[in-house]
């Protein structure tokens, strides 16, 4: 492909990281336990816009910005821990009945909200940003640094890969908790657990550092 170079090694080497349980991981993991199956595709899909618009911006130079500035990467990285504190202090407090086919019942509305929450804290998480700068160049020709399809092509490839193993994630995942859901208390456990999660993601990436 012209301006890549070693496609295919990064290629295996995006699937290897897109394997390795992140932020996007646990966060897929803990709504489609939690929620259900279709929550846990409208997380994977939301993960997989806002990893698009990271996309974006490292294409067109802006991650770079965050990459210099301290400030910028702070008031992100707060931000997007907030929110992710937020969805767990929610998750904690959640009464929804969960029915027994794993799925939560709640109106189209609800979504939505899901998509747009997993858009959120990607697009907040300015770790995500920095990794992008520092991953996609290491594929690309160096005469086509200038050449934004290349850095494109490449993140794209990588939204889809990771895209897929999230969706994966999430049926597998809701099908194992819709068994546990059954026994009466585990509903409750479930959302606790996954409250859980998201603050402890919330707080890991409060106390992420520029490097």
């Amino acid at each position: 492909m012209h301006g890549i170079i070693h496609y295919w090694a990064f290629l295996a080497a995006g699937i290897l990281l897109n394997l390795t349980p992140g932020n996007d991981t646990m966060y897929t993991l803990s709504q489609s336990i939690a929620r259900g199956r279709q929550a846990g595709i409208y997380s994977a899909l939301g993960i997989g816009t806002g990893t698009i618009i990271h996309t974006l911006l490292a294409a067109f130079g802006l991650s770079l910005i965050i990459a210099q500035s301290v400030v910028l990467f702070t008031i992100i990285k707060y931000a997007g821990a907030a929110y992710l504190i937020y969805l767990g202090a929610t998750m904690l407090k959640d009464k929804t009945i969960v029915t027994f086919t794993g799925e939560q019942i709640q109106p189209e509305s609800g979504h939505a909200k899901t998509y747009r929450d997993a858009i959120i804290t990607n697009v907040f998480n300015p770790k995500v940003a920095l990794f992008f700068m520092a991953f996609l160049p290491q594929f690309i020709d160096p005469s086509s640094r200038g050449n934004i399809v290349p850095f494109l092509a490449l993140g794209f490839t990588f939204v889809i890969t990771g895209t897929v193993w999230c969706l994966i994630l999430a049926t597998f995942a809701s099908g194992l908790a819709a068994r546990l859901k059954s026994h009466r208390t585990f509903p409750a456990i479930l959302n606790r657990t996954a409250g859980t999660i998201l603050i402890g993601l919330g707080a890991k990436l409060a106390f992420t550092r520029l490097k």
